[in-house]
């Protein structure tokens, strides 16, 4: 197949391409480099059936060739990255979302949303099914992120529905592993990069909020097994291996041998005290569940981190 992929050059979805490219697919990469890198998918354009685009979603795309596939990635996804860039990401969810669905529409390509477990807020039930509607702030400091991507949902569905396209839209919980952006404050990379150099490991609150980290191999996997199914539905792809930030912490900090400590600071403002996918029907309907643990996927990662630093 032809697939576009916007966001391409960005963490997840560089690990997409170079599954996508192994089975044999043309791929276009978009990306405005906002928060991708080149960097991460230099290896595969040497490749005359892949191709970059340097362009942003919220401006009309372009593209000349046929398309079958699109996956519409384009959006900072981490509190210091859509904070810092809080009106493109809120037009990368919104208009970007429209751009990409009528693209999808002119093409008659089918379409997969990356939504995220954001749109689940601060989760007033755990663990989260595809059935909660979330507790969101609508005014809140995530909102521009939150919101855009409850749009792109609503959206994504509406296309479906009046155009008469086949959608998926996959909720996306804590991904980590190689490429992650150093600097981006999501609590994997801080805290391996404050264990590695020997620094205090700055936790957010007392440390008993609770995430579910998903190894990026994981994730796409799940990713995948959903394009290639007939379900054109939303599903959550995640680890549902809860554990609390002070236990993820402590687990960095042996794997790392390091000698910092762990230090608080203020929870910032509507930050989820729970996070834990139901992934019941990922299980049944697309044959998929997560198969890396934890210690395995730090210790990728952290080898990962060591070597940019």
């Amino acid at each position: 197949m032809k697939i576009l992929i916007t966001g391409g050059a960005g963490f997840v979805c560089s690990h997409l391409a170079d599954k996508l490219y192994e089975k044999g697919h043309s791929l276009i990469l978009l990306d405005n480099l906002l928060t991708g890198n080149v960097k991460n998918i230099e290896h595969l354009l040497s490749n005359d059936n892949v191709d970059f685009m340097e362009h942003d979603v919220q401006n009309h795309i372009e593209i000349s060739d046929d398309v079958d596939f699109i996956f519409h990635f384009a959006s900072a996804a981490s509190p210091i990255a859509y904070q810092e860039n809080p009106v493109n990401t809120l037009k990368a969810g919104s208009i970007g979302t429209i751009n990409t669905l009528g693209l999808a529409k002119v093409k008659k390509a089918d379409y997969l949303l990356a939504s995220t477990s954001e749109i689940y807020g601060d989760p007033e039930v755990s663990p989260q099914s595809e059935d909660y509607w979330g507790n969101v702030n609508p005014n809140g400091e995530r909102s521009m992120y939150d919101e855009a991507k409850r749009f792109a949902e609503a959206a994504t569905a509406t296309y479906s529905r009046t155009y008469d396209l086949n959608t998926k839209v996959v909720r996306i919980f804590n991904t980590y592993g190689p490429r992650m952006q150093l600097n981006d404050g999501r609590v994997v990379t801080n805290f391996i990069v404050q264990a590695l150099k020997n620094e205090d490991i700055t936790i957010y609150g007392d440390g008993s909020q609770t995430r579910s980290f998903s190894f990026v191999d994981d994730t796409v996997n799940g990713i995948i097994a959903l394009m290639e199914s007939n379900q054109n539905d939303v599903f959550n792809i995640g680890n549902p291996n809860e554990i609390t930030v002070n236990e993820l912490a402590s687990t960095i900090v042996d794997l790392t041998n390091s000698n910092s400590k762990l230090i608080n600071k203020d929870l910032p403002q509507d930050d989820p005290k729970q996070r834990r996918p139901d992934i019941t029907k990922a299980k049944k309907l697309l044959n998929w569940e997560p198969v890396v643990k934890l210690e395995d996927g730090l210790t990728q990662t952290i080898d990962w981190v060591n070597s940019q630093l």
